[in-house]
């Protein structure tokens, strides 16, 4: 059976933005990213500018594809955390709740691998219950028959949203 589509409501979207706000200042990350699997963007913090997030969170999602990979070649799983180190920046890749993928791209100057990764562990527990609450509403709804929360929205409705 297909895993349920999640939804993400304004409220979760909060409690995630709340999570990866404090991890990027308690890691001093320079950006903190939650993409999921698909490659979408599910989340972000930090100093973005220069930083095209829509490539970083497909090439991400690709890495962790590929390295799944490479996993299972080998007789694992999958490699659930990633560590890339630059000569400026590191990017510190965590896999959460099987889906969505933690990216926090961190300075050599400002922080280390060790504080990330400390940070990171109690950040991780903290998303992975948000995203397990979701994925039993999901489950919930698809359950009880529930129809997606856009089943009430007509053509009519999107013809008026973006008529002049």
């Amino acid at each position: 059976m297909a895993e349920p589509q999640l939804v993400l409501y304004e409220e979760e979207h909060g409690h995630i933005q709340v999570v990866i706000d404090k991890l990027a200042l308690e890691a001093s990350a320079k950006a903190v990213f939650l993409v999921d699997k698909n490659g979408q963007l599910v989340a972000e913090t930090g100093e973005l500018r220069g930083i095209d997030t829509t490539s970083l969170a497909s090439l991400t999602a690709g890495n962790i594809a590929a390295t799944g990979g490479l996993a299972k070649i080998i007789g694992e799983e999958e490699f659930p955390t990633h560590f890339h180190q630059g000569d400026r920046d590191n990017l510190h890749i965590t896999l959460i709740a099987r889906r969505i993928i933690l990216v926090i791209v961190f300075e050599n100057d400002k922080s280390s691998l060790g504080l990330v990764r400390l940070r990171v562990k109690k950040a991780s527990s903290e998303l992975a219950h948000i995203f397990e609450e979701m994925q039993k509403k999901a489950e919930a709804a698809a359950a009880s028959g529930a129809d997606s929360p856009f089943a009430e929205i007509t053509d009519d409705d999107i013809d008026n949203l973006f008529s002049d």
